[in-house]
């Protein structure tokens, strides 16, 4: 049995993702840049300054603080997944591996007093590499005090599950926020619904692995 349960934050625990990638689709327009959400849904799991790195953005820091401003009162209201809190109450012990920043998390995840449901939160500001990198994992499973079969990481993205893999932890793929089975194949788990985590610790059976 897993003694630790390690979470991705957007897509996974929050329905975020969408108010990202319509933040950032409206912040490249005004830059004269027309992208459509499909084009930008490869930012989804990794950083903000990463994802305006690939997209080539002249001047990264004033397109990325607009990028956030324009996050910043939708993610005020940003919803819990169903569930998803009374689920991980019920964990052993629980933790959170996300690509948001500091900032970013001030603007959202702190807002909804949930913090208190985990025993480690790490965020991009807390490592030099990132997602699809195994670093913020090795760091969250240090700061948690547990071994890498010890936990398992759940998350949405195909970055999310290179990271797991490659940090030699189990991955459940957060279907409810994922929406596709396309290219998760490696998973170990599928994760219908969050109520699906709580049979790894209820010794039923989990029909979803692969």
């Amino acid at each position: 049995m897993y003694r630790t349960f390690i979470f991705d934050l957007d897509g996974t625990i929050i329905d975020s993702e969408m108010i990202g990638l319509y933040a950032l689709q409206a912040t490249l327009k005004e830059k004269g840049i027309n992208k459509s959400i499909d084009e930008l849904h490869f930012s989804v799991g990794i950083p903000g300054l990463r994802t305006l790195e690939i997209l080539n953005i002249a001047d990264i820091p004033t397109t990325l603080e607009s990028w956030l401003e324009k996050e910043k009162p939708l993610m005020k209201n940003v919803p819990l997944f169903e569930n998803i809190i009374e689920v991980i109450a019920q964990l052993p012990k629980a933790g959170i591996v996300t690509s948001q920043t500091a900032a970013e998390m001030n603007n959202s995840f702190y807002l909804l007093n949930i913090d208190h449901y985990f025993s480690s939160i790490v965020c991009a500001c807390d490592t030099e590499k990132h997602k699809p990198n195994p670093e913020p994992l090795q760091l969250g499973l240090k700061r948690l005090g547990c071994k890498a079969h010890e936990a398992i990481y759940i998350g949405d993205s195909k970055y999310d599950m290179a990271c797991a893999q490659s940090a030699g932890v189990d991955f459940g793929l957060a279907f409810w926020g994922a929406k596709t089975l396309t290219g998760f194949e490696g998973a170990d788990y599928i994760f219908e619904t969050p109520n699906d985590i709580l049979k790894l610790i209820t010794n039923n059976k989990l029909d979803h692995k692969v």
